[in-house]
């Protein structure tokens, strides 16, 4: 039968709390490069993900805007529908906890507080709208893109990503063709207006911060 003094029990629990650091499980999310409207992208684990990368030819298929409050920074993003999310919880929401962070090249001059605070109140004018599955540029429902791109060009003037087509997208591939085929049945919106993660996030606008 083994027997452990104190010195040993102890250096056993230290040992494991080594351990579970070193996996992430309990690591602090690092907040101080970041900065109220910068824009935050990961991979997601929905059901919808995979065929968002293959149409986009992206890695990410999920993003959303940074801002804070008095709990600390969280993210608006449109998901089941448009909401806060603490951003640590968004973060451990992805694949592998993986994530990039994008600002503006000119965030300085352009995200005054003003500014700010105009966004924070055109996206309190969407809070609560469900997510739009259909992929349309009303705003009756939403997309974690449109969110974005709709937040920054109604509070900025700015056109973060460009705007396409829902023809513009690979949709050859079985996997997008079957999603297709749930949203839309056989009358696909090909002319339908779209903006996707990956266009947002290539945009010349913005500049990588992590």
């Amino acid at each position: 039968m083994l027997h452990y003094n104190f010195l040993d029990m102890k250096g056993i629990i230290l040992l494991l709390t080594a351990l579970i650091l070193s996996t992430g499980l309990y690591a602090q999310t690092k907040t101080d490069h970041l900065a109220e409207g910068d824009l935050i992208f990961q991979t997601s684990l929905s059901a919808q993900s995979k065929a968002i990368q293959l149409a986009t030819k992206s890695r990410y298929s999920h993003c959303g805007l940074i801002f804070k409050d008095k709990d600390g920074y969280y993210v608006l993003e449109a998901i089941s529908q448009v909401k806060r999310t603490p951003l640590k919880l968004w973060i451990n929401r992805g694949q592998g906890r993986s994530y990039v962070v994008k600002r503006l090249k000119n965030a300085k001059q352009i995200l005054t507080l003003q500014k700010i605070a105009e966004m924070k109140k055109i996206g309190a004018q969407f809070s609560g709208k469900a997510y739009d599955l259909a992929f349309d540029w009303s705003d009756d429902k939403i997309y974690c893109s449109e969110l974005i791109w709709k937040i920054y060009q109604r509070a900025t003037g700015l056109e973060v990503g460009k705007l396409e087509k829902l023809r513009d997208f690979d949709l050859t591939n079985p996997i997008v063709r079957k999603k297709l085929k749930e949203r839309y049945g056989n009358h696909i919106p090909m002319q339908e207006t779209v903006i996707s993660p990956v266009s947002i996030f290539n945009s010349k606008l913005l500049t990588m911060v992590n």
